[in-house]
């Protein structure tokens, strides 16, 4: 198997399923001569010329199109090209994308699947690097999915484009070039709605997605010789969310700290967390521990301060266990 970074395996799901579908066709602003502005979408014009569209800087426009595609038989993949700059295109989503299913009785679905990076990483300051994933999360008929690994990132792609409902497909800009591993060549697939654990533990739970799970893995590291066996769940879905994993783990160890980049209050963790102390808090040991970016807009000069790191990480695993 060939090792990949995340964008070659997602530029790799996009050739393959282009190649075996040819309603698949992808969109967006800089996505067909400049391959995308983290290179995503490069090579795709020069091998599909009718099927690769670059678009104006409209991203209510991009979506509304996709979604008309969709409709009418395609499988449209467009690119919002920061998960900040989608916001143009939220009542698209929200109020048409996500409601047609339901409005039309079922007669009705609409296949696509929003590509964006997100998150921190890369210095972007606050119109580049905001984590929003819990807006859509609470609208009912949108999926929402985030890879940690490139193999994931092609297998969840994959199943994203075969998906009848829209999905939105959330990628790592911190993750992007971060590291090479092997991927699948040929038909591969992860189920969306499957949390995955990336390594066994017995004393507590890191719950985490995204960039987020690499800076569990860490922490964990950094536990181990204290004494403190820590477990790392990877969501990969939050959307349908792997609920059973999340409660295994948490029955298991009986401590979590539960980990995102996102602002603290209305972040994603409040549900993770509300579903463990309604399904399992007969097994807790502590209190469910929440390491989060702050109720503030994302900096530019202090991003190492506002992203979670395993510093912060490993001091919610000694709080809890700890209590």
């Amino acid at each position: 198997m060939p090792a990949m970074t995340m964008v070659q395996a997602v530029n790799n799901a996009l050739r393959e399923e282009m190649r075996r579908d040819d309603r698949v066709v992808v969109l967006g602003e800089d996505v067909g001569r400049n391959g995308g502005v983290f290179r995503c979408t490069e090579g795709l014009l020069d091998e599909f010329p009718d099927r690769v569209f670059d678009t104006p800087l409209a991203e209510n426009g991009i979506i509304g199109a996709a979604i008309g595609m969709a409709l009418y038989g395609l499988r449209p993949v467009p690119e919002i090209q920061f998960m900040d700059f989608i916001y143009p295109a939220f009542d698209q989503l929200v109020s048409e994308a996500a409601k047609l299913r339901y409005r039309s009785g079922g007669q009705y679905s609409v296949p696509m699947t929003i590509r964006t990076p997100f998150g921190g990483g890369i210095r972007g300051g606050h119109y580049h690097s905001q984590s929003s994933e819990a807006y859509f999360c609470h609208t009912a008929g949108l999926k929402v999915v985030v890879p940690s690994t490139p193999a994931d990132a092609k297998g969840l792609l994959t199943s994203s484009i075969r998906d009848p409902d829209p999905v939105l497909f959330l990628e790592p800009k911190k993750l992007y070039r971060a590291f090479r591993e092997e991927v699948p060549e040929g038909e591969h697939t992860v189920p969306l709605g499957s949390a995955k654990t990336r390594r066994e533990g017995t004393d507590v739970s890191l719950i985490a997605y995204g960039y987020m799970v690499n800076v569990c893995l860490e922490a964990a590291e950094r536990a181990a010789p204290k004494g403190i066996d820590a477990e790392v769940l990877d969501l990969r879905t939050l959307v349908p969310l792997d609920e059973p994993a999340i409660l295994e783990s948490a029955k298991k160890t009986g401590r979590v700290v539960v980990v995102h980049e996102a602002p603290r209050t209305g972040g994603f963790g409040g549900e993770i967390s509300a579903t463990i102390a309604e399904k399992a808090i007969e097994f807790l040991h502590g209190p469910i521990v929440r390491v989060t970016g702050f109720d503030t807009p994302f900096p530019y000069a202090l991003e190492d301060v506002y992203l979670p790191n395993a510093d912060r990480v490993l001091a919610g695993i000694e709080r809890v266990m700890a209590f």
